[in-house]
């Protein structure tokens, strides 16, 4: 498949498009990329699609291959944030300012900075259409736009965070409500849900009950907890190597599990969840609460749906080994944004990152892609302050492991590794797109033999 060298005129596409986030935000003048709110100019070589992980590791990587004046950025977030971390922020451990830098200081030297968001996409005429009737036209595009939280979807949120006693590690407004909530745990019942969409980092909504029950233990009031994990899937964890380790830690510290259980409404005045049934359509139970923890319903970001790049769900198109679009040659998607069939997590778009750098570089060249992505993704599984389960795994979801050892065991080094080793990696390698998962390492540590 070769690329598309030519870009036509973008004529206007029909009105009623949709916005990513809400509010433009300001401009910062921290770093010495260029910034702008409408861009500098119209046409790029290489246009990139949001400013989170996947864009800007790209980003990096495409300034290197066609020089930072031919790359540019659309991203209207003047804040960006290692989310990983919000589990630990959730649970008193890290501070959320410690996740968050200006986007100014992780965007590529030299890379153009559009601070602003695409309204829509017409990858038949090779532009996009920014606020205010902007257009900007590429020859190469990548579309990174993660994913979007639907709060508003669950009956009584997102108002209901108003109220005490319920939390989210999801969004930066309410992972700090979170830690509040544990802290301020009398009695009764603690809920953590799992909702009946793809999420991002499927383990975070487990990994802040188990966080939670450690802390209960330290301060005297565990006994007076009634821990429930109520998800919406039939399986605690998609590996069964993994889960069967899960399933043992649940029954060791007495958590109650109920499966195919979907959070539909939070009453937060009376303290209530409302949660389907799912295999008794119409059936609901309500669970009074001391603390809740909820993980939102999730879905492609609205300027994607019924778009030509997605699939009839809304999430971007691409082939899963090469990450070109199946339908445009010249048109790439990373992260959580697209349809491939993995966890959505950093490490998966580590990993990601690697293999559309190859693939760029032989379309620009006219040629074939040829390295291809195994599924590879990663869930650090923090079952206590102290204590991970580095769950690694494949498109098959087979064990995927990075060191030779039984990965299913909790371990002090894999908790170090998630809370200190991976925030480092991701500011200093894979940012600056120097990381592309850990297969090098892999491959080393198993003698070549994995």
């Amino acid at each position: 498949m070769s690329a598309i060298g030519v870009v036509s005129s973008c004529s206007r596409l029909r009105p009623g498009v949709w916005l990513l986030k809400p509010g433009m935000q300001k401009m910062s003048s921290f770093g010495l990329h260029t910034a702008a709110r409408c861009a500098a100019k119209d046409y790029y070589e290489v246009l990139v699609l949001g400013g989170g992980t996947g864009g800007i590791s790209m980003s990096a990587r495409m300034k290197r291959k066609v020089g930072a004046e031919n790359v540019a950025v659309v991203e209207p977030s003047k804040t960006h944030y290692y989310q990983p971390l919000w589990t630990l922020v959730g649970g008193g451990a890290k501070q959320l300012a410690t996740s968050a830098r200006p986007t100014g200081s992780v965007m590529p030297k030299g890379v153009e900075w559009i601070k602003s968001r695409v309204t829509a996409l017409d990858p038949d005429k090779n532009c996009v259409w920014l606020e205010n009737d902007i257009k900007i036209s590429y020859k190469y595009l990548i579309i990174a736009l993660g994913i979007s939280l639907h709060y508003e979807k669950i009956k009584g949120l997102p108002e209901g965070f108003h109220h005490p006693k319920i939390g989210s590690n999801y969004s930066v407004h309410t992972v700090e409500k979170t830690w509040k909530a544990l802290q301020d745990f009398k009695e009764g019942n603690a809920i953590f849900t799992f909702p009946n969409t793809p999420v991002k980092c499927a383990g975070a909504p487990q990994k802040i009950m188990y966080l939670s029950e450690a802390y209960w233990r330290k301060t005297g009031k565990r006994s007076k907890a009634n821990i429930m994990f109520n998800t919406s899937l039939g399986v605690i964890f998609g590996v069964k190597k993994y889960a069967d380790a899960l399933l043992e830690i649940i029954k060791e510290r007495n958590i109650a599990v109920n499966y195919r259980r979907n959070l539909v409404e939070v009453r937060a005045d009376k303290q209530e969840a409302v949660f389907e049934n799912l295999d008794k359509p119409g059936v609901t139970e309500v669970h009074q609460y001391e603390m809740l923890h909820v993980t939102p319903p999730m879905g492609p970001p609205e300027v994607l749906i019924n778009s030509p790049v997605s699939d009839e769900i809304g999430w971007v198109d691409v082939d899963k080994e090469t990450l070109q679009h199946k339908k445009y040659p010249n048109v790439f998607g990373i992260g959580d944004c697209t349809n491939l069939p993995t966890s959505k997590t950093a490490a998966a778009i580590a990993a990601q990152s690697g293999v559309l750098d190859k693939t760029i570089s032989l379309v620009m060249k006219n040629q074939l892609p040829t390295k291809k992505y195994d599924g590879y993704t990663s869930c650090p599984l923090v079952t206590g302050y102290n204590k991970v389960i580095l769950a690694e795994f494949d498109y098959n979801a087979q064990p995927l492991e990075t060191f030779p050892i039984d990965q299913s065991k909790e371990r002090v080094t894999m908790y170090h590794m998630k809370a200190d080793m991976m925030p480092f990696l991701y500011w200093n390698a894979l940012l600056k797109g120097y990381w592309g998962g850990p297969a090098p390492v892999r491959k080393l540590m198993h003698l070549g033999l994995k």
